[in-house]
Formats: structure tokens, sequence, C-alpha cells
């Protein structure tokens, strides 16, 4: 490709008058020749220019009108780089810049007819941070094999990588690997060279994983013979090749990252000259569950995606956007922010980027909308969450509701009624189909909040009929690291903070006098079973009885007598920030959520009967994926997003919470089909109206009903839909008491006890205990919660906890 000094004059005659908007550059007066020359514009393209990591970033520069590229120079903190510029192929001057310094590094580029120019650019390490902040210490690095526990240190998790970490952020060397796709019958997807399971204590080390028996893609080896069972694929630009792969792994943020992709071993590729298999489009795989362990691991999504890789997809992931590996979103979407640039700065331009991900997958994909919006283009999203924050007050809640109900108070009540009696009473307190989905909450993520180290408290499958609790004999964290490093309120004060407040103490801060991080849970206020009370399916001795011994939590999770009280800054922080997920920037996102069952763990849909109650827990079903919360997402749009004409709802009410390879695929290629049509509307429309108008006839709601064994016939009609048992949304323990479907209501504002709100259905004595189990009042749900307001972000923390706007972004400025 032609370098600068012999690049082609451009059109246009030298010393003619120029315009320029002034949101570019700054420009100099036409006239005389010794006025100064005219400013050409630095522009990175790959990120903003005060957001760079790993110390290169894709640059073009913008000439006026009529200038030259005659004696075009670049340099970079003083060293020339003119060489990494040139006029490509789409007529752009482009170049990488790369071996740039952590912190502000200067850009200048001269030339004969355009005055010296200069931009400057921040870099921040490949190991992070960017905006998020501090990151949070003790964390260990993942090694090439993994390794067992010392007295102080854990077990490590394997790494896929060869070298060991060579720094504190663990940024461990890339490395690449080549594949190919098989054309056997019967092949697995799982991963060719499969991650060891993660340990999940500080002390044992992960087993060692076998590869499949029969892998689809097997290692490919340059300058070998072809393999005979080598796979074709023709991707959706209609190119036919050989099905190989190449997989770039490195680290990223701390996390350990992998990057799928069509590739030619025979051909190269660089940013400004991909190669062409590759359709410019980015699937994003997010990782399910929650958890904030303070060591590095690989990946829990697999980069083997067919549907993605054959059609020219490149597939990304990254262990710190895994979410349970790491529960602080603002870190999360920081992390997709650095790989987004990292591909353009390796890879070339992306086209539109697609999340993916289930359940704690889908609440990276709604919070990367919310907090960041721009970073991803569309999600395919199913056992869909809207975000950490909210989901949080219905674990609590129902860890609150299941220890209530094994009180003595409680069962002193349900002394004569039989089980189904008081199990009904449970359902119409916690607002599910049965009382089991709140044991689903208090099983998996009920002590997911734990500061320091604690015993497991469960309900086994064969107890959700009594809901009695059982208590692990062994003590654990959430750290996964030895107890000797973990906080203890006597012994070790100081030692690591295990719950994701304290993970993620750069975003919140710390509450005043405290070693724990401020944190958004509360509970004063609210009156559990309120409805239910109204509806007649508890009694006012159970209501009264029921809100004077639930309780709260203290800042390690311990349960207190008293309720729950949040920190104001902590609420005005997650509004603030988009930590609660906004209806208003996730309107700038297509969204097509798959919606399957998991409302229980003992009333399951066809398909599932005979299963076993402990396989079910946890295996197929959690009972915790409920109907209702695509409803709530929906709410928040119509509320603040101006409708929900980006959102598509397809309910399934037969295979539990995931769909079926067919669904996925129709999401697949609807999504793509709208962020195609999306990218080519060049109309003046706001974002959010373009991607309602481009929206496909194939993206409406519809429902497969639980009577449809083959699970093909859509139903469109809402009502047919909700009539189906395995389909109707349902509610939560928190609208029971009171609050809207939208569930974004940390905490309530208060108003006094007024007795006409309970139908007569409780008397004087009663009320008088009420009002003091509420001395400041109860919630009134006609009002915004607690410190609830726009989300203004992105917001960068770099500065400190709370968080402030994004300044406007760097622009070149004539040296002077």
């Amino acid at each position: 490709m032609t370098r600068l000094h012999v690049l082609h004059r451009l059109h246009g005659r030298p010393g003619a008058c120029l315009a320029l908007a002034a949101s570019t550059v700054l420009l100099a007066a036409c006239g005389s020749d010794d006025e100064p020359k005219p400013v050409l514009e630095i522009k990175t393209l790959s990120n903003r220019a005060d957001l760079v990591s790993d110390g290169d970033v894709l640059v073009q520069l913008i000439l006026p009108a009529g200038a030259t590229t005659a004696g075009l120079k670049a340099d970079i903190n003083g060293s020339d780089i003119t060489s990494a510029f040139a006029t490509r192929a789409d007529g752009r001057i482009t170049g990488l810049v790369s071996g740039m310094k952590v912190g502000a590094n200067v850009l200048t580029v001269s030339g004969d007819d355009v005055s010296t120019t200069a931009l400057t650019i921040t870099n921040h390490d490949r190991g992070g941070p960017v905006y998020s902040g501090s990151q949070p210490t003790p964390f260990v690095c993942a090694t090439p094999t993994p390794q067992g526990a010392t007295a102080s240190l854990p077990a490590t998790n394997a790494s896929g990588l060869t070298t060991t970490a060579s720094d504190g952020k663990c940024n461990i060397a890339t490395e690449y690997k080549l594949y190919y796709k098989t054309t056997a019958a019967g092949c697995s997807f799982a991963l060719p060279d499969p991650s060891p399971a993660v340990a999940f204590t500080a002390t044992t080390p992960p087993t060692t994983a076998t590869p499949p028996a029969n892998p689809c893609f097997k290692p490919y080896t340059v300058g070998g013979s072809t393999p005979a069972d080598l796979a074709t694929t023709t991707t959706d630009a209609g190119q036919t090749l050989p099905y190989i792969v190449r997989v770039e792994r490195g680290t990223m943020n701390r996390g350990i990252y992998d990057i799928a992709v069509l590739f030619d071993p025979a051909k190269p590729w660089s940013a400004v000259a991909p190669q062409a298999q590759w359709n410019g489009k980015v699937q994003y795989n997010f990782g399910a569950s929650t958890g904030q362990p303070r060591r590095q691991a690989r990946p829990a999504t697999a980069w083997t995606d067919d549907r993605a890789l054959s059609r020219g997809y490149m597939v990304v992931n990254n262990s710190m956007t895994d979410s349970l590996q790491n529960s602080n979103r603002v870190m999360m979407s920081e992390t997709v922010m650095m790989m987004k640039e990292h591909i353009s700065d390796q890879y070339g331009a992306i086209r539109f980027t697609v999340g993916n991900g289930c359940s704690g997958g889908s609440i990276n994909s709604n919070m990367n909308a919310s907090i960041n919006p721009g970073l991803l283009d569309g999600i395919t999203v199913s056992c869909t969450f809207p975000d950490s924050e909210t989901v949080t007050m219905e674990v609590a809640d129902c860890v609150a509701l299941v220890e209530a109900y094994q009180k003595p108070q409680w069962l002193a009540l349900m002394t004569g009624q039989t089980p189904a009696q008081v199990n009904a009473r449970k359902a119409a307190i916690n607002g599910h189909m049965d009382q089991s989905a709140c044991h689903g909450w208090y099983n998996f993520f009920g002590s997911n909040s734990k500061a320091g180290v604690y015993f497991q408290r469960t309900v086994p499958a064969a107890n959700n009929d009594s809901g009695v609790i059982v208590q692990s004999p062994t003590a654990t964290n959430n750290c996964q690291l030895p107890a000797a490093l973990v906080y203890d309120p006597v012994t070790n004060p100081g030692g690591a903070r295990c719950n994701a407040w304290s993970w993620a103490e750069s975003i919140w801060g710390k509450a005043t006098g405290s070693p724990a991080a401020r944190d958004t849970r509360d509970n004063t206020g609210v009156q559990y079973g309120l409805k239910a009370l109204q509806s007649g399916a508890i009694s006012g001795e159970e209501f009264v009885t029921l809100n004077e011994i639930v309780g709260g939590a203290d800042r390690d999770t311990n349960p207190t007598a008293a309720r729950s009280v949040a920190d104001a800054e902590a609420l005005n922080i997650a509004y603030r920030a988009g930590i609660v997920m906004s209806g208003a920037n996730l309107a700038k996102t297509a969204v097509i959520d798959m919606r399957g069952y998991d409302d229980s763990l003992i009333n399951v849909p066809p398909g599932f009967a005979g299963i076993p109650a402990a396989s079910l827990q946890g295996v197929a079903l959690f009972g915790i994926h409920q109907q209702w919360r695509s409803f709530s997402i929906r709410d928040r749009l119509d509320r603040d997003g101006g409708g929900h004409g980006n959102q598509a709802i397809w309910r399934f009410g037969r295979s539990g919470f995931s769909p079926s390879a067919t669904m996925a695929t129709e999401a697949f290629t609807t999504m793509d089909s709208w962020l195609t049509a999306l990218k080519a509307d060049s109309s003046s429309a706001s974002l959010e109206q373009k991607i309602r108008n481009t929206r496909p006839a194939a993206a409406g709601d519809y429902c497969l009903l639980s009577s449809d064994a083959a699970q093909s016939t859509k139903v469109t009609n809402a009502a047919s839909c909700d009539a189906d048992p395995y389909l109707a949304p349902r509610s939560s323990p928190r609208q029971v008491a009171g609050g809207p479907r939208s569930e974004d209501i940390l905490k309530c504002q208060l108003k006094p006890v007024d007795a006409n709100d309970y139908g007569g259905k409780l008397g004087a004595a009663q009320l008088a205990r009420l009002n003091a189990v509420f001395p400041g009042g109860v919630c009134d749900w006609s009002k915004p919660g607690v410190g609830q307001q726009a989300a203004a972000g992105p917001l960068s923390f770099e500065a400190g906890p709370g968080g402030q706007p994004f300044p406007p972004a760097p622009v070149s400025r004539a040296k002077q």
C-alpha cells in the first residue's frame, strides 16, 4: 500500500477557502499566503482518545478540503511513526498508533499544506482499570496448570496459556491457536482444550478436565497435509472457504479472554486490511450466575459457537464479563469497551455487536446497555433479569421470608393447618406460583452477600414442602480465599470482604465508620403480604406477625431483628450510574428476550414429569427465572424509554428456561436482519426511533404454549399466552407488598400507617402492633423511590467513588 510520501493529491484546489465543523478542528482563516495553514483533524477510531488501553489505537487523519498529503509526517511523543499511516482502499488515511506509554501521549501531525496539529491520547494499562476506579485486592492470578493451596494462598485456576503472569495485574502473554471444524457426525461443540472446572473452595485445586472424545473443532497445523475431515462453510456474504478458526487467547482488565474468527493461515490480517471472511460483526457472549471470587479464571462461555462462526461472525468472551467471576457491573462494561477497542485495533472496524447470555449473562447484556449505551447494538437474551441490584431485593426478601417461616411465632400460627394450606399462604405472600421459588433464591444466592466466612444454609429438595432449613458443616467464603485472608469482624476486620458491594468498593465507596462498602439493601417500610391480606389469602394476625418477625440484615448479611437500611449515597449512585437498569438507556438497544419457564421447583411443565426433584433443583430448573421479569423490563421501557418497540418477548412453556436450538437460531438471524437494517438507516431520526422503525416483522411478540408438544405453533395473542399456567407472569414479595412490577424502587418513601389500607381486616391492637413495627411509616408506592433519578452515565470512577460524567471527548488542535 502506498505510503504518505507518495500519496496522490486529493481533489480540490490548494489555497481554496476551507470549511469544517467547529466540533472537529480549529480552522485558520482564508486569505493571503502569509496567513496560517489550515488545520487537519486527528481522530481516534477504536475508542475515545482519553479511554485508550493496551498501548495502541487506530487513528484517522482528516485533511481539510483542498489540502494534500505532501510532506505529511506523524510522531508520537517525538518518535516518528509516519510509516504507520497510508491512504486505504476506502480513501481514508488511517494507521495504528502503537507503543504508547501509560498516561498522556501526544500525537503530532504536520504537512506542507496543513498546520502542525496535536492530539493528547491517554493510554491505560492492558490490565486496567480505565474508568472503573481502583481494583480490589488481593487477587490471585491464574497459572498454566492449576496449583493447590499453600498456607497463605488459595488454589489457582488454569489459565489455558503457557506462561505465567508478568505483573500484579495478571497480564499474561497473548497466544494464538488454529482449529478446524470437522465433518464428523455427532461431534461435540465442547471446548477442544477445556478449562478445568473452577475450584469453588480456597484449598482444593480444580479437577483436570479432558477434551471431548469427538470434538467438532480439532487443532489445525499450518504446513501440514489438509485434514481429510476439514469442513467448509459459507458466510452470510456468500463466501465459501475452509472452516478454519483462529483463537486468540490473552488477558484484559485482569480477565482471560478468547477471540475466535474464521481465518486463512496463508494471508495476513490487520486492522486496516482485515481478511474478507470476517463480516465485521461481533457476538459477545456473557457468562451466567453471579459472584465475586478474588481469582483469575478462564471464561465460562465457549468460543465454539458454530451458528455465529460459520456465518462469519467473530465470537468474543472474557472472564471479567462472566457474571460468575465479576459482579462489578461498571468494571464489566469497561471490560467490554476495552475488548471492542482491542478488536478494532487488531482486526478492523466493527459493523455491530450483539450481546448474548442467560441469567447473569442477561444482566450483563442489559447492564452494558444501561451503564454505557452503545457498547452493544442488540442483545439476544434468555432467563432474563434487568440488573443485579433490583434482583438482590427479591433474594433478600426470600431469604428473610424463608427464615421467618421457620420461626416459632409463625409455626405457632400454622398449627392445625395442612401442609397445602401453609404453603398456599407462603405462595400468596411470596407472589410466586408456590413456595419453592423462594427456596431457589435462598439456596443459590441467599449467601452470595455474605462478607466473611459462613456455613451454607439451604432448603433441600426433599424439604420443599416443609421449608425446613439445613446447614452445611463446612465453612466457605465468596472470595474463594483461605479463611486467614478473609474478613472477620473480630479476628480480621481488615480482611477481604467477599460481597458484591465490597468487590465494587471503587464504585460505592465505604460506609462511614465501617470497613464495609455502601450498599443498596433496604426493606424499611415494606409490608410483606399486604395484597395477600387484602385478598383474604392470609389473616390479619398472620400479616402482623410476619412483619414483626421478618427483620432484615446487617452489612455482613447477618440476620437482624431490625429492617435493613440502605446508604443514601449508594441509592444515588445506583440510579445515576445506570446500575439499576434504565429503561431510557435500554431503549437505545434492540432486544429479543426468550423467556422460558422456571417459576417453580415442584410444579413442572410437560417434558419434566418423572425427573427427580433433586435433579430439577439446580440442573433442569432453579425456580428463580420468573416470567414476570421480562415484563418488568417492559414496564421500565414504557415508563422511561418511550415505549417497548425495541423489545420482543418470545415465551416458551415446555423446555425449561433454555430456548431450543430452533428458537435460538431464529433469534440470531432475526437480530442480524434487525441490526443490518438499523445500520443502513441514514435518516435523521433518533437512535431509539430508528430501532423501532427497522424492527423486522419476525421480531414480534409470540409464545409457544406448554400444550404444544412440538413447540412449533406461534401464538401472538397475549391473553392466550397469559392463560397458560406455565407462561403466566406472576409477581414477587415486593409486589405483593404493594410495589410496582418494574421492581426498581430500592428504598421506598414512607407514609403513616392508614387503617383504611387493610379493609377492616386488622383490629385496634393489631394496628397498634403494626405502628410499632413501622414507627417511621410504611411504603408509599405512589411516589418514586428514595434517590430514584434518571441515569446520567456513562460515569467515570477514576477520581473516586460516586462517579462523574465523562468530560467532552478530546479533540485535536493546532499546535502553538
